[in-house]
């Protein structure tokens, strides 16, 4: 099937199989993918995926901070195709695990190209680690420290500390990085005695951070322990300025941007001194949109005047499910109609519900919702409902709770011969 305009759309591998790619010209039309998928015979959501704007993201990340080496962050998103994409492109890896690490390598990424960045490992992965040559791994405790000299000395340790921005989506200081002052010092010096090699420094001012000054405290502070380590004999050469990067704002980016590149000058002008980050969200957010049907429908009436209170919808998709993001990475997702933008459309207060028979689907109080008090138009079953930014923190962690399955995802790339 082929459409004759210019937007035009090659459908000849769709649904052939799994991992099969698209290809479409100049913009991916996203209602003609859906007219195209067979939406009335399936109660399945879908994810579309379109992998030209992880190459995208990639040439952004390239211009505004070309010094930079984005190691993504696999647990975001470990879709087979996004982390090939990926590959190709040039990135290296954060890997937190041993099946991770397995993953990586098993597509041809070189063992340089990945830095296990988990502070706390466990025993056999630590294993796996050095038998597969990935030397370089974070660390933020003595107990750490000592079971790297057990099992794999000849390691490089990447000493985190914490620096954790004011305002972030998710924060990470409570779990992981030593404090700068007085523990990084002390580890360093801890690592010396054991002949262990401390070839760089790790911070990670949390994810989806909205404290962009934080880079730069942090780089100041990373500066301040190369020094230290320098004075030990260490000569450290790398320095991992962790994740935290929009998925779905490069305004914001470039301002963060600007922010790492003016602070990288002026604390670490020797290029001698290689500088990674752990992006993920940044690369995968904005290239997914889900797409979900509505099952069913309720309209909440006063018991007083049987006055129109809200309407309700239930969609083939949940918090258990691909909006897992709202409860674990605390997310705020928006929502798109099909019914075009005709002005005369009446909206009504909203609230759009998840499949299951929990009412982790809702929350007032303890529990949650997909979306609550949104302004839609009346909707019927069988209507569709498209959700952007879809991409992080989405598809690997979603369960198949009450029996409903994950959705299936098609890909497609842009064809610009």
């Amino acid at each position: 099937m082929h459409s004759n305009n210019k937007n035009q759309v090659y459908y000849s591998q769709m649904f052939k199989g799994k991992n099969e790619i698209t290809y479409y010209s100049t913009e991916l039309p996203l209602k003609t993918v859906i007219q195209t998928f067979d939406f009335k015979n399936t109660d399945e959501a879908l994810f579309i995926c379109d992998l030209t704007k992880i190459k995208e993201k990639y040439i952004t990340w390239r211009k505004y901070m070309p010094r930079v080496k984005p190691y993504y962050a696999i647990k975001c998103n470990d879709d087979e195709l996004v982390i090939k994409t990926l590959a190709d492109l040039g990135t290296g890896f954060d890997c937190a695990s041993k099946n991770e690490i397995k993953q990586i390598l098993n597509i041809g990424v070189q063992p340089e190209r990945i830095i296990f960045a988990n502070p706390c490992k466990l025993t056999s992965h630590i294993k796996y680690a050095r038998s597969n040559q990935v030397l370089n791994g974070t660390v933020d405790n003595e107990f750490e420290i000592y079971k790297l000299h057990k099992y794999y000395p000849q390691s490089n340790l990447i000493i985190r500390f914490r620096c954790e921005a004011a305002e972030v989506q998710c924060p990470l200081g409570e779990k992981f990085g030593c404090d700068a002052e007085q523990d990084a010092s002390a580890l360093m010096l801890l690592a010396k005695s054991l002949q262990l090699n401390v070839s760089g420094i790790s911070f990670h001012v949390g994810s989806g951070c909205k404290d962009f000054a934080a880079y730069d405290r942090a780089i100041s502070i990373a500066k301040k322990l190369f020094k230290f380590g320098g004075l030990l004999g260490y000569d450290m050469d790398l320095l991992d300025i962790g994740g935290g990067f929009p998925g779905s704002s490069d305004e914001n980016f470039k301002v963060i941007a600007a922010i790492v590149n003016k602070s990288l000058n002026r604390h670490f002008p020797d290029r001698k001194v290689n500088v990674i980050a752990e992006p993920g969200r940044f690369f995968v957010a904005a290239a997914y949109t889900l797409i979900c049907k509505i099952y069913a429908k309720r309209e909440v009436r006063s018991p007083y005047d049987n006055k129109l209170l809200r309407k309700m919808y239930y969609l083939n998709d949940g918090v258990y499910g691909s909006f897992n993001c709202i409860l674990y990475d605390h997310q705020q997702v928006t929502v798109k109609h099909f019914l075009g933008k005709d002005s005369y459309l009446p909206s009504f207060k909203t609230l759009i519900w998840g499949p299951t028979c929990d009412a982790l689907d809702k929350k007032r109080g303890d529990s949650l919702v997909i979306i609550e008090d949104t302004e839609l138009p009346d909707l019927c079953c069988g209507d569709l409902l498209a959700f952007p930014n879809m991409g992080a923190y989405t598809i690997p962690i979603a369960s198949p709770f009450n029996g409903f399955m994950s959705p299936k995802t098609l890909y497609f790339l842009q064809n610009k011969k």
